[in-house]
């Protein structure tokens, strides 16, 4: 009996040591030259525009012209779900008893919502996970309320903390969503990301830190109490995209986090896969709808990298592969009619789903 024990004790070690060695390979860190180095690689356009199954276009993004590897890591601010912050977080799992569309995008099903189709930049700033998740509540205030705002990243970069992360360095974006749900955040009017003078916040200097928080309104008629906008709660969607798809056609967009490649620095057109390149990080971003192009299957998302990069600033990625990790974390909630004075039905908002 002592042997099987010692047996199980020695297994379990190696497993363990097993995990550590992979986790110690995952995380190593890239050479101070390739550091240095240009993200943008002829190499890199030449094997995907030659790769015949790629499936997308790639091209020298003239967002990223003058930027290092080391800078265009930083943008990457998806940092792993802690232990325990998943805890008291419920999963929603849609069933399938809507019969959804072949294609959908959230910019054409809600028209007069201008925020969903904005393309914001986060410039030199770690700030992804809080975009994704203010760029997607503001969205939802217009569909659940006819509200056309737009909420402050920097309220939630700056005011949220440690319980959200590093700010510029990364963060974690359920934390964001629990944030709102807490503490509320204000509009962009009320605090903005960049300045009149457009160079003196997070993102114009790659050395540039995180903002400080000062919980006060830029124009002086603004109250930080009466801006801020709050959440009725944080949830998860679970990976299954028929899932993903009632949520993001009932409730709005949502944020997701994937992993990113270099390859997907040079993304143009088509529907991205990974092809070649390195590991850089975790991106969070908008997810707005989904279609089918040349017989692929896809996600249609927003970045905020500006329209310098990409299609316009959006990209699609393959949908139903869990490509780069893209439907499995899924996070969003519902907007709060705390702080105005308006009432959300919110009867049929989750549409009978099991959480």
């Amino acid at each position: 009996m002592a042997m099987n024990h010692m047996s199980l004790a020695a297994l379990l070690l190696l497993i363990g040591a097993s995990i550590l060695i992979l986790q110690v390979v995952a995380e190593q860190p890239i050479s101070q030259a390739k550091a240095e180095s240009a993200i943008l690689q002829d190499s890199i356009v030449k094997q995907v525009n030659e790769n015949e199954k790629a499936g997308w276009k790639a091209a020298l993004n003239p967002h990223f012209s003058n930027f290092t590897v080391s800078q265009f890591k930083r943008l990457l601010g998806v940092k792993p779900t802690r232990k325990g912050d998943l805890k008291g977080i419920p999963i929603l799992t849609h069933p399938k008893l809507l019969e959804l569309p072949q294609e959908f995008d959230a910019r054409v099903a809600w028209p007069n919502c201008s925020t969903i189709g904005r393309i914001l930049d986060q410039g030199h700033c770690g700030s992804c996970w809080a975009f994704g998740a203010v760029e997607s509540l503001s969205d939802r205030f217009c569909i659940h309320y006819g509200l056309n705002i737009s909420l402050s990243a920097n309220d939630l970069l700056a005011c949220c903390g440690f319980l959200c992360g590093d700010g510029c360095d990364g963060g974690y974006p359920l934390q964001a969503w629990k944030y709102f749900v807490r503490k509320g955040v204000v509009t962009d009017e009320c605090d903005p990301y960049f300045d009149n003078e457009g160079c003196s916040h997070p993102g114009c200097e790659p050395a540039y830190p995180t903002p400080k928080c000062h919980r006060k309104c830029i124009k002086q008629n603004l109250l930080w109490s009466k801006s801020k906008h709050f959440g009725v709660n944080a949830y998860m969607i679970s990976s299954d995209p028929h899932s993903i798809m009632t949520e993001v056609y009932k409730n709005g967009p949502v944020e997701v986090s994937f992993t990113v490649y270099e390859d997907f620095a040079h993304y143009k057109s088509g529907v991205y896969k990974h092809v070649t390149g390195d590991i850089m990080g975790g991106h969070a971003v908008k997810l707005i709808g989904w279609g089918t192009e040349d017989g692929e299957d896809y996600w249609l998302l927003a970045n905020q990298w500006n329209r310098g990069w990409g299609d316009d600033g959006y990209f699609k990625i393959r949908r139903g592969t869990n490509e780069c990790e893209i439907e499995d974390e899924v996070v969003a909630g519902l907007p709060s009619a705390r702080n105005l004075n308006v009432e959300l039905d919110v009867s049929d908002a989750f549409l009978d789903a099991a959480m």
